[in-house]
Order: structure tokens, then sequence, then C-alpha cells
């Protein structure tokens, strides 16, 4: 459900005869000569550039033979390029609004079925999306970082999130989104086998989520 944020992968199109390569990729896959007579350039720049796109994860590499024989004398399999199917996004700071679109549109859904309050549902489609993405992403640290918080100790044994992956929306949509945000950390740390508690507490120029220790947050209450 998290897009990866990899600014590297989106400089690496900055190339205008790279990102028409890609573009040919997304069409079909294609080898290296294929490549040159399609773009009219030698075979060695055509790989040159296929292989920058591949180390960006832009292009997955595959090997087979386009002769269709196999055995001896069927030749060396081709090296085939194909355009990645995982999205990948730039963005400074990091941003994933594709989660909270995700989590939203799932409980629309959910609350339809269900007969149920919208908010009560996205709480609870926040949580459990936390708590998967957490489980497959330990520790906690990880995870949050996975999803754009930039999580900083807070010198109490809890964190500070320096980044807000869903900030304009925040801004737009305080009290639904921050709810939904303080909801799926919870998921992450549970899901994560984290104790501390993920609680509100709305700071300029940081998130609206902080994660405590579990004793410091009883002796603040």
């Amino acid at each position: 459900m998290v897009a990866e944020n990899r600014i590297g992968a989106i400089a690496a199109l900055a190339d205008p005869l790279r990102r028409r390569l890609y573009r040919l990729t997304v069409r079909a896959p294609l080898g290296r000569d294929e490549a040159a007579d399609a773009m009219g350039i030698p075979r060695s720049t055509a790989a040159f550039h296929l292989d920058r796109l591949a180390e960006a994860g832009l292009v997955t590499v595959s090997y087979r033979r386009l002769t269709g024989r196999s055995g001896p004398g069927a030749g060396r399999p081709s090296k085939l390029y194909a355009a990645a199917s995982v999205d990948v996004v730039g963005s400074v700071p990091e941003r994933h609004y594709e989660i909270a679109g995700g989590l939203l549109a799932s409980a629309i859904e959910r609350a339809d079925a269900e007969a149920r309050p919208i908010r009560e549902v996205l709480a609870d489609e926040a949580h459990e999306t936390g708590t998967e993405i957490g489980a497959a992403h330990v520790p906690l640290e990880t995870a949050l970082e996975r999803c754009g918080y930039e999580p900083a100790d807070d010198g109490e044994g809890g964190l500070r999130l320096e980044n807000c992956p869903f900030h304009a929306l925040a801004r737009d949509h305080t009290d639904l989104v921050c709810g939904a945000n303080v909801a799926f950390v919870r998921g992450l740390a549970e899901g994560a086998g984290d104790a501390r508690e993920a609680v509100l507490e709305p700071r300029e120029g940081r998130c609206c989520v902080a994660v405590r220790a579990v004793a410091h947050h009883a002796e603040q209450g």
C-alpha cells in the first residue's frame, strides 16, 4: 500500500533519452538491440541507459531466448527490460497521500456494507492497515520511516514525528485526518510489537501524533 518515495529514481528520468527508453519498456519488454533500433542509437548506449533505469528500480530485468528454441545451438538468452510494476513517487518532504486515499476508499465501502459511521470505520481501517505494515517492518522506527514520519528520540523513551505524511489533508481536514492518523500509528506500534502509545499532540511544524513511553504518558495523565 505504501509507494516508494525515491527521488533518485525520478532523477534518473531527467535525461530525455532515458525517459524515451523508459516509455518503450512500459509498452512491452524489450532487449538492447530492439531498444537501439527503435531509438536509432548504438547498442552500447541503449544498454547503458537501460541498466541505469534498472539500477534506479524503474525497470526489471529478465533473460529469455528470443529464437523460441532451446538446447545446444539455441543461442544465449537475451536480457530483457520491462517497466517495474511498483509505484515510485517523489516528494520533499515525504508525503504518502496514497495511504490516506486507500484508507478513505476502503472505509467508505466498509461503512456502506456495515451501515456504520464513516469516522468509526475509518479509525478501524487505519488501525488494521497500520498493524499490517508494522508487522512487516519491525521495529516501529522502521515502520514509521517506511511511511514517511521521520521519527526522532524525544529523550523520554518516546518518539516525536518530525514529518506528517498527510500534511495537506491534515491541514484542510484536521479532525478527520488526525483521528485516522493516530489510529494508524497505534496500529503500526501494535504490529511492530512496540508497547509505546501513539497520542495526539498537535504542534506547529510536526506531525499531530507523538509516540510516548507508557510510563511517561501515565504520569502526564
